[in-house]
């Protein structure tokens, strides 16, 4: 179907809920938000439900069954933090034209210290050398090779280990500094993996861009918040991820909800039904959250959905807990909807998406209820569109195709 319009339904744009009832889509392009349908176009009736920008996740490490995954649960883009190009880039090209895959972004390989993090975690997987930069001398070379490969943005490690027990050398303050020129010189970003807040101050320092977390060993402090207001830095949040190395429960809860489950492999259940634990503290967090957006900074929703084996998280499902998280934050229903939709699409540039206005891209998420004013209400899932292509079949039990389940 290349024209029809989606009827009878509340028009969430990304920014705040349009007077409008009707969004007409063309060749894979919204062509008009508004209240009348144009004579012959096909009529999808909303049921009174709501219409959303496709949902963006702005922190994954993604692979095929990640996106596949990601789609199920609306989030029509996911912004990956770290990748092998081999695998990435042939992914990138099947999700141009294969429709039931999220959309994808890559940082390709991010900097890291060639003892550090993350090397620690995936001995024996097979990678290649990485590449990396060990001097200042040496970080428009790293930059150069990453654009190379197809990276959109930069990333840089800074992880001192505390995290996860074990110390870890890092990645130099004199270097995360150049590598963020260079990717300046070059017009793109550059962010920093930062869960601690002495991290959080290196990218600061640094003139990062953004940070891919939001630290939790603190609340973070004034004199940051003024400095990251003032430099017009984003925060990723991703409290999913705190929330499971906290013990929160979030991951085993969403796990248990049948809108979740039924769109969930067994294996993935599993997996959002089980805890991180470690020592991270959700309440910092939260806390950090309030501050941050009562300051102006802005907020983005990503989760750090990775591959099975990163515990209490699944690609696409664990979205709509962060949003949940966000709101315990302090952000209002709308606020939290803008953090996963306009306002990530505007900082990583894609103003094809994250919005329903006239020339976007169709990439569109059909709900039951009224997510502006119960959350929740994102999961109740009606139907799916990226790039004006319906998801036919969204859902994966046992092993099987299952309907999106109209809650």
């Amino acid at each position: 179907m290349s024209r029809f319009a989606v009827t009878n339904t509340r028009v969430f744009t990304g920014a705040h809920v349009a007077d409008a009832s009707v969004v007409v889509i063309e060749g894979g392009t919204i062509a008009a938000v508004g209240h009348e349908v144009p004579e012959g176009v096909e009529e999808i009736d909303g049921g009174g439900g709501t219409l959303l920008p496709g949902l963006i996740d702005a922190h994954t490490h993604t692979d095929e069954d990640g996106l596949r995954t990601a789609l199920r649960f609306g989030v029509t883009t996911e912004l990956d933090m770290m990748s092998v190009p081999e695998a990435m880039n042939p992914l990138r090209r099947r999700a141009r034209t294969e429709f039931d895959l999220a959309d994808v972004r890559t940082s390709s390989w991010g900097l890291a210290h060639p003892e550090g993090h993350p090397h620690q975690l995936r001995r024996g997987l097979g990678d290649p050398v990485w590449p990396t930069a060990t001097e200042p001398s040496e970080a428009a070379a790293f930059v150069a090779g990453r654009l190379s490969e197809g990276a959109d943005y930069i990333k840089i490690m800074v992880e001192d280990g505390a995290t996860f027990g074990t110390p870890l050398p890092v990645v130099p303050p004199g270097v995360v500094a150049a590598v963020v020129e260079a990717a300046h010189e070059r017009g793109v970003m550059a962010l920093v993996h930062a869960f601690s807040a002495r991290a959080t101050r290196v990218a600061v320092e640094a003139g990062a861009d953004g940070v891919t977390h939001l630290h939790y060993d603190e609340v973070v402090s004034d004199d940051l918040i003024t400095r990251m207001r003032e430099q017009d830095m984003f925060v990723i949040t991703t409290l999913a991820v705190t929330a499971s190395g906290a013990s929160d429960g979030a991951g085993p809860r969403l796990a248990a909800d049948l809108r979740v489950a039924s769109r969930l492999s067994a294996a993935w259940r599993d997996n959002l039904a089980r805890e991180f634990a470690w020592n991270a503290q959700l309440s910092n967090a939260l806390r950090s959250v309030a501050l941050l957006h009562s300051a102006g900074v802005a907020i983005l929703a990503g989760t750090d959905a990775a591959h099975l084996g990163a515990p209490g998280l699944a690609h696409g499902a664990s979205l709509h807990d962060e949003l949940r998280l966000l709101e315990a934050g302090g952000l209002s229903p709308t606020e939290a909807l803008t953090a996963a939709t306009r306002r990530t699409a505007d900082r990583f540039g894609l103003t094809d998406r994250g919005r329903i206005e006239p020339g976007a891209s169709a990439d569109l998420v059909l709900v039951d209820g009224d997510p502006t004013t119960r959350l929740s209400s994102t999961l109740n899932t009606r139907a799916v569109w990226r790039r004006g292509h319906r998801l036919a079949r969204a859902g994966a039990t046992e092993g099987r195709d299952a309907e999106v389940p109209a809650l």
